[in-house]
């Protein structure tokens, strides 16, 4: 069943590569403060790493086709409706894939996560929205990866919206990690936090 104007916005969070970690509840704890449903998928299931070398141990177990199935059995209970797909690092990379394959997404929200596409993909919605949080400089998403990135999401119908981040570390949301940046986590919250009123306002617009 589509959602009418009046229903909150519903927000499918990812995790990063981590886990599902208490930075990802506080996180979507904040979008529902502001009036969203917010539904986190535990792709996981209930394991989290402490380490970047545990974290990539776990993903590789698991595999990249396992947990993009995942991802999307997860999400299909609510996509009806019309989501924002959003993810952290890894989870940006599954709410990329998701949110445009999906004729019905709302918006893609992603912090220091994207995923590679094909010069021919087109978003299955015109014009989607997009935002993208990244650290300056990031590791996992240098300049010349963003700027193909950047190209490449033009192309397929989207509308990306970049900010930088410059000194945060990769995964500055996160309180318990080195990456993590006060500075930067209060800004990209805030921004993220009115990109979704954003599409809430538009929704009621019709």
């Amino acid at each position: 069943m589509a959602a009418s104007p009046t229903d909150p916005l519903t927000v499918v969070l990812f995790h990063s590569a981590y886990g599902l970690r208490p930075a990802v509840e506080a996180l979507a704890d904040e979008l529902r403060a502001a009036g969203h449903e917010v539904v986190v998928p535990d792709l996981y299931e209930d394991r989290t790493a402490g380490t970047v070398e545990e974290a990539m141990a776990i993903r590789e177990e698991i595999g990249s086709d396992e947990l993009l199935k995942r991802a999307v059995l997860a999400a299909a209970p609510h996509s009806d409706k019309g989501v924002v797909y959003a993810g952290l690092s890894l989870g940006g990379s599954i709410a990329q894939n998701l949110a445009l394959a999906d004729e019905k997404a709302r918006g893609l929200l992603l912090f220091g996560g994207t995923s590679d596409l094909a010069d021919d993909t087109v978003s299955a919605v015109e014009e989607l929205p997009v935002q993208l949080h990244v650290a300056d400089p990031d590791p996992f998403e240098t300049h010349d990866w963003l700027t193909a990135w950047y190209l490449r999401m033009q192309r397929a119908d989207t509308d990306p919206e970049v900010f930088r981040y410059p000194g945060a570390g990769h995964l500055f949301l996160d309180t318990e990690l080195p990456d993590y940046d006060a500075e930067a986590a209060e800004a990209a919250t805030a921004r993220a936090l009115a990109f979704l009123a954003e599409l809430d306002t538009a929704a009621a617009r019709g």
